[in-house]
């Protein structure tokens, strides 16, 4: 970061941000070069904003691969180490990273995939899914995964509209120290894709032997013959990606990413915002149906070692992931809050029990990571990191708010807005505001902005998913203020704010003070319609079971009231055994606020445990 800083000549950071969205044209050709973005053509115009921000064209005339700008490094390099909680190790350098490509896309030719045509992988988060990717995209055929534990209708849903005519998958995972079996799921979902025409099997947990056999249907290791990989130069606009909204809202959306925003946006926060080279090992606790999946992946464009890990993070205790972090030497650990909320609430100490003297930052994403979580991490990970709480979504495959080794760490704040990234935080009016909260916008296009939605002819989704708020401008469904120091905090989804007398309340500021106390293990708060205003419900789910739950409702009450304010203290106070969680993770409060009003959860497949929404609909009738 302080290297570019100085080579575009400025002095601190926010000199630099500002002319990153000033002089749009100026700051993603720095970072192109800066890079060394490989490509075979150079382009006629960096950007040709159009009348509409989601009409803007980058780097017209571009002609680049995306894969072969991860595929640079040397061979004996080594690219990749795959862990998984059953003990296994796998490790692949560049060299063999790239000829198992070349075999694989051979395979995917031999097949009739081609360049627009798109294939799916129902896959663990394992090698061959990645080298699945590279291979596709070594070819321009568009790439779309779920992980395995995405049920039958939430893969369909998903893989339905993009009409895969190559599935990956393979026979089942590991979690918690059991094989969970997934052959009998494949069988469906390859009955409910019409258009499929080829199956490529992983045997993950059994033998080869153990797939049953058909016309459509191959092995994975007997796809294709060796053959060094050949890079099909496409536009920067070629289709890379179809990635899914994680369903927190409703159904999840099928979002169409292209192959030059998204590996400029990942290099950009690689290199600048983390730091990372080729002497890191990165690793992120991800699937490969969350989209720091992708974003992991990337980092082989920076010539670094990736660390994939396959299985609960907690097993076989809840330390496993450090101890690998200390046997591989990772650099960069990424995980999300409630990882890091977990390892504190069992009293996990990595500093203690694991050499981290490689560690230099963690990075922190997929809901607001609280100030106690900042404690924790310095005090028991290490004192000398960059605790880095990062933010974006799906949406645009990377980050509005980022890290920045170059600035202060605040405790509960978000570094920095960053580079390239007009972020902004508006009021209901439109206008913005410091210092106060409001829905969080970008105001200028940026590389990473999706090429539209499956299924949206016209572009109708796309538009009223991002732009009917404000007329030309990004809104991104975040409830986020800019603080004093630059940096910023986010409050929880702004459609799930909660409106108690026309006060706006986010539900993260109620989130970090209940789950701060030792017998709360989550909660969930939402607003419920009654006597004509809004009511503020909380839920809680227990650690301890055991807890005298009257006091410990006084408790929660009281702490609110000071640490908050009595405006975040709620009406009524529920003890539930189980909150509805997407597979990606994230507390779904729209779903808890749908069925309590009688009406149906819209997001209910992509929910990992829908079957808890039983509870919370029973409740109608009581809080009437």
């Amino acid at each position: 970061m302080a290297r570019f800083m100085g080579q575009a000549g400025f002095a601190d950071y926010p000199a630099l941000h500002r002319w990153s969205i000033e002089d749009p044209k100026a700051f993603w050709t720095a970072l192109w070069r800066f890079c060394e973005i490989r490509s075979s053509r150079n382009c006629k115009a960096v950007l040709a904003e159009g009348k509409r921000m989601q009409d803007a064209e980058w780097f017209a005339g571009a002609r680049l691969n995306f894969a072969e700008n991860l595929l640079w490094q040397e061979d004996d390099r080594l690219a990749l180490i795959y862990r998984d909680e059953a003990g296994r190790r796998r490790k692949m350098s560049y060299g063999q990273l790239r000829e198992e490509v070349g075999r694989v896309a051979a395979g995917l030719r031999s097949l009739g995939v081609r360049r627009g045509h798109s294939i799916a992988a129902w896959m663990p988060h394992v090698p061959e899914t990645i080298v699945f990717m590279l291979a596709a995209a070594s070819i321009g055929a568009v790439f779309s995964s779920c992980s395995q534990e995405f049920g039958v209708p939430a893969v369909l849903e998903r893989f339905g509209p993009l009409g895969p005519g190559v599935l990956l998958a393979a026979d089942g995972y590991r979690w918690r120290g059991r094989p969970l079996d997934r052959r009998a799921e494949l069988r469906e979902i390859r009955r409910g894709l019409p258009g499929l025409q080829t199956t490529v099997m992983v045997p993950n947990l059994f033998g080869a032997e153990a797939f049953a056999r058909d016309s459509k249907a191959v092995l994975y290791g007997d796809l294709g013959e060796a053959e060094a990989p050949s890079y099909e130069q496409l536009p920067f606009d070629h289709p890379l990606y179809v990635v899914f909204s994680s369903g927190t809202t409703g159904a999840p959306k099928c979002i169409v990413h292209r192959a030059g925003g998204a590996l400029l946006q990942h290099v950009k926060e690689h290199r600048l915002h983390a730091d990372l080279s080729s002497d890191d090992t990165l690793f992120y606790l991800t699937s490969c149906g969350w989209m720091m999946w992708n974003w992991l992946v990337s980092g082989l464009a920076s010539g670094c070692t990736i660390l994939l890990y396959e299985g609960s993070p907690l097993h076989p205790s809840h330390g496993a992931l450090w101890k690998i972090a200390d046997e591989e030497g990772v650099s960069v650990f990424g995980a999300s809050a409630a990882y890091l909320k977990a390892m504190e609430n069992a009293a996990v100490r990595p500093g203690a029990d694991s050499d981290l003297s490689r560690l230099r930052a963690v990075l922190s994403t997929g809901s607001p990571l609280t100030s106690r979580s900042f404690d924790y991490v310095y005090r028991e990970v290490k004192s000398d990191l960059l605790l880095a709480s990062i933010a974006g979504g799906t949406d645009l495959l990377g980050c509005f708010i980022a890290g920045n080794p170059t600035l202060s760490v605040y405790r509960g704040e978000m570094q920095c807005r960053a580079l390239g990234m007009a972020v902004d935080v508006f009021d209901s009016g439109g206008r913005p505001v410091r210092g106060q909260p409001g829905e969080l916008v970008c105001t200028r296009p940026f590389p990473s902005m999706p090429l539209g939605f499956l299924d949206d002819p016209g572009g109708r989704k796309y538009h009223q998913a991002y732009f009917a708020k404000y007329p030309g401008v990004w809104a991104h469904g975040d409830y986020a203020a800019i603080t004093e120091t630059g940096g910023m905090v986010i409050y929880g989804r702004s459609d799930a704010v909660l409106n108690p007398r026309g006060i706006r309340i986010g539900t993260a500021e109620i989130y970090r003070v209940v789950e701060a106390l030792d017998e709360v293990a989550e909660a969930l708060a939402v607003g419920q319609e009654h006597d004509g205003d809004v009511r503020i419900v909380l839920f809680l789910r227990l650690r301890d079971e055991a807890a005298d739950q009257e006091l410990l409702k006084e408790r929660v009450r009281e702490a609110l009231r000071i640490d908050a304010s009595p405006r975040h203290v709620p009406s009524r106070i529920i003890i539930a055994p189980d909150l509805p969680r997407t597979v990606s993770g994230k507390i779904s409060e729209l779903a808890v606020r749908e069925v309590m009003h009688g009406r149906e959860a819209a997001n209910r497949k992509a929910l990992a445990n829908p079957e808890c929404l039983d509870f919370f609909a029973r409740l109608e009738n009581e809080l009437a």
